[in-house]
């Protein structure tokens, strides 16, 4: 089903239904300050089942927290001071930062990692998405292998990044031909309940992924975000 909605000025009815989807275990897309993302619930563990299936990624830094305000970072994860100080020069915007997760997280998140990828888009619909929800989205970038034409794709496996041997990988670029434009082009995805899409065409651009877990920033994949700054 797709909603139509102004960036601008969304409906709050649009908004109000959407959160009670995501309550209920749906799996929506949104247009982002990148390009198309896939969203859910963090509180649904059903829900985030679903979206990880749908993704076909074994490495869990390809999912993101999507947040509203620097503060929900630091009930999931450790902020201190000066990581606090960068990320709020660089929000909101295309990054996303990898920061050590609290105790409790990953059972919550049912995670294996003890990192955790969150990031607040510069973009109104997912930010009054979660403010509408009272709590961060669980997220991954909507690509066209996720479409039934695409069924043969091959997901990413644990040797293609991370950490092997002793040495870090970076996460792979994804490739622009499979980000998506339209949102009317989602609706090929198996899966979706709702696609909220502002009938407009979108970059086909991803974030800059940003390891902050050590004292050293390692940069995982080179996006639409600067870096250095």
């Amino acid at each position: 089903m797709i909603e139509y909605i102004v960036p601008s000025n969304i409906d709050d009815r649009v908004l109000k239904r959407a959160a009670r989807m995501l309550e209920d275990g749906a799996l929506v897309a949104l247009p982002t300050d990148t390009s198309w993302s896939i969203v859910c619930s963090i509180k649904s563990r059903d829900a985030i089942k679903k979206l990880r299936k749908l993704s076909g990624e074994r490495d869990e830094r390809h999912f993101t927290l999507l947040c509203s305000k620097i503060s929900q970072f630091g009930e999931v994860c450790s902020l201190d001071n000066t990581r606090f100080r960068l990320i709020n020069r660089l929000c909101p915007g295309p990054y996303v930062f990898i920061l050590k997760t609290l105790s409790g997280t990953e059972k919550f998140l049912d995670i294996k990692r003890r990192e955790l990828g969150v990031r607040i888009p510069d973009y109104p619909v997912p930010v009054q998405l979660v403010e509408t929800l009272n709590h961060p989205l669980y997220s991954i970038t909507a690509k066209r292998s996720m479409t039934s034409i695409h069924a043969e794709w091959e997901p990413l496996s644990h040797s293609d990044a991370g950490e092997h041997d002793g040495k870090k990988f970076e996460l792979p670029p994804i490739p622009e031909d499979e980000l998506f434009e339209s949102g009317w082009e989602l609706e090929e995805i198996e899966g979706l309940d709702l696609i909220l899409d502002s009938g407009e065409e979108r970059e086909r651009i991803f974030s800059t992924i940003l390891d902050m877990c050590s004292d050293e920033i390692d940069v995982l994949r080179q996006g639409a975000g600067i870096w250095p700054v």
